[in-house]
């Protein structure tokens, strides 16, 4: 077995080891990465629908007063939000946006049991700010965000204290029994952006696919540079010593070979000790032999 190809061999155990370890460390990182980065962009959602509640009951619910026979939805700063999320989810359809209650006026607001249970969780700590999670679907598991969603604004309960002081077109709408009994700093929802893990494990995946063929390609450059440099600075000169002593050997020290025999000595690396050494050797050898012929 030839230096070069032990070399070789040792190099391509070395690179081997290095990128299965760089592909499992890269891997669990991007997945992490990939997951937070959904998260921060469900986040975002939730952010731009208090805004738009916000906008709602600054610029938007004293200018549309509601009519004794009908109500005007787009007064209620939570169908607001959800419709501008809707329009949203036409450019990211992935993320599903839901203002679930516990106790809404609009049904479709109205919280799932898993939801419910999310819901609870926030009125049973008053701490907790957010939560986190994947959960089972029909279609895979899915990635959610959930806020909690809480009344600070005493303007609310002006609909949803009692049927009795409830606009009378909101209550001919939605009914006397949902919608009513809120009070003041009470949690009656959350907030909840719902992601499919798919969407995070794809990117993740695309991410990783990508880093490690860019792994491979510095890896196949690198390993092609040290050849040549192996071949240029060790192998070659070894050769020359070689073949050198393979004629020395032999005893072609006539002076026609002397353009062979002599090696280059310029350097002070290892190879160019070789071919110092080497060199005084054979000068000591053709000494010996002219003593001897004399």
């Amino acid at each position: 077995m030839g230096l070069r190809l032990k070399f070789n061999l040792a190099l391509l155990i070395v690179f081997a080891v290095g990128f299965a370890a760089s592909a499992y460390v890269s891997y669990n990182l991007l997945q992490r990465n990939a997951r937070d980065e959904v998260l921060r962009n469900a986040g975002l959602m939730m952010e731009a629908a208090l805004s738009m509640r916000s906008y709602t009951v600054g610029h938007v619910r004293g200018k549309l007063a509601q009519k004794e026979d009908e109500f005007v939805p787009e007064s209620v700063p939570a169908f607001a939000a959800t419709e501008m999320m809707n329009q949203l989810r036409k450019k990211y359809a992935d993320y599903v946006y839901k203002e679930a209650a516990l106790n809404p006026t609009n049904p479709r607001n109205k919280a799932d049991s898993w939801e419910a249970e999310i819901v609870n969780e926030f009125r049973g700590n008053a701490s907790l700010a957010e939560h986190s999670g994947v959960r089972a679907t029909a279609s895979g598991p899915s990635l959610f965000l959930a806020r909690p969603f809480r009344i600070k604004d005493a303007a609310c309960l002006a609909c949803h204290s009692t049927p009795e002081v409830a606009p009378v077109s909101m209550v001919k709408l939605y009914g006397t029994d949902k919608g009513f009994g809120w009070q003041l700093n009470e949690v009656i929802g959350a907030q909840i952006v719902s992601v499919p893990m798919s969407l995070p494990i794809a990117n993740a995946n695309h991410a990783f696919r990508t880093f490690m063929l860019s792994l491979a390609a510095v890896f196949g450059a690198i390993f092609i540079i040290l050849n040549l440099m192996l071949y240029f600075l060790i192998v070659r000169p070894v050769r020359r010593v070689s073949a050198a002593a393979d004629r020395l050997s032999a005893g072609r020290t006539s002076s026609a070979d002397e353009a062979h025999l002599e090696l280059p000595e310029s350097g002070r690396d290892e190879v160019a000790l070789l071919a110092r050494s080497f060199n005084r050797m054979r000068q000591s050898i053709e000494t010996l032999v002219q003593a001897a012929d004399r």
